[in-house]
């Protein structure tokens, strides 16, 4: 369905609804969905790319193996 359809009949159903607990839900939806620009500072920065050039050099821990460390430290 294309984006100006769908929009057409979500304003449609909302229009149509009597129901505030349905209203509030897709506010709040719509409010978590809301788009947010992050401004970075020059350390932000540095340690995002620190971190991708780790990935990229394969300096990372995989999830599996974080699982595995934390199993084995709450045996001790």
């Amino acid at each position: 369905m294309e984006t100006a359809e769908l929009k057409k009949k979500l304003i449609a159903k909302i229009n149509d609804t009597q129901n505030s607990e349905i209203l509030e839900s897709i506010m709040r939806l719509l409010e978590i969905h809301a788009e947010e620009v992050y401004i970075l500072n020059d350390a932000q920065i540095a340690a995002i790319e620190e971190a991708r050039e780790d990935y990229r050099n394969g300096r990372y821990t995989t999830h599996e193996e974080v699982q595995k460390d934390i199993k084995k430290w709450l045996k001790k």
